[in-house]
C-alpha cells in the first residue's frame, strides 16, 4: 500500500467542489473488511443534508470550519478538530470551504 496525501488529496477535492453545481465533491481513500475513510469536500454554504448515522463515525477537519447538527444539538469543529458522529440522524454544514475526513468502522 503506498501513502497519500490528504493535503494534496484536499486541495484536489476541494477544486472539485468549487467546479460543481452541488459545491461537494468526495472520495473513498481507503475501504478495507472493517474501515472505510472517505475525503468530503464542501464549499462554503453548502451543506450535506439530514441523513442516518453510519454507525461508529468520526469526522476530523482538514481544512475550514464545519457544523455537525443532530436534532437540536449542534458541534463546530475547525481543522484538526475531530468530532464523534452521533447515532442520531445529522447533517454536516461548511462554514467555509471545507475538507473532512470521514472514517466509519464498517459492521
Amino acid at each position: 500500500m503506498s501513502p497519500s496525501s490528504l493535503t494534496t488529496l484536499t486541495e484536489e477535492q476541494l477544486e472539485r467542489a468549487r467546479a460543481t453545481g452541488s459545491g461537494r465533491s468526495a472520495r473513498t481513500v481507503h475501504g478495507g473488511a472493517g474501515l472505510r475513510q472517505t475525503l468530503i469536500a464542501l464549499v462554503a454554504g453548502q451543506s450535506l443534508a439530514e441523513h442516518d448515522s453510519p454507525g461508529d463515525a468520526t469526522l476530523q477537519v482538514l481544512r475550514g470550519r464545519v457544523r455537525l447538527v443532530a436534532g437540536d444539538s449542534s458541534w463546530t469543529g475547525g481543522a484538526g478538530e475531530l468530532l464523534a458522529i452521533p447515532d442520531a440522524r445529522h447533517s454536516v454544514h461548511a462554514d467555509e470551504d471545507s475538507a473532512v475526513l470521514l472514517t466509519v468502522a464498517l459492521r
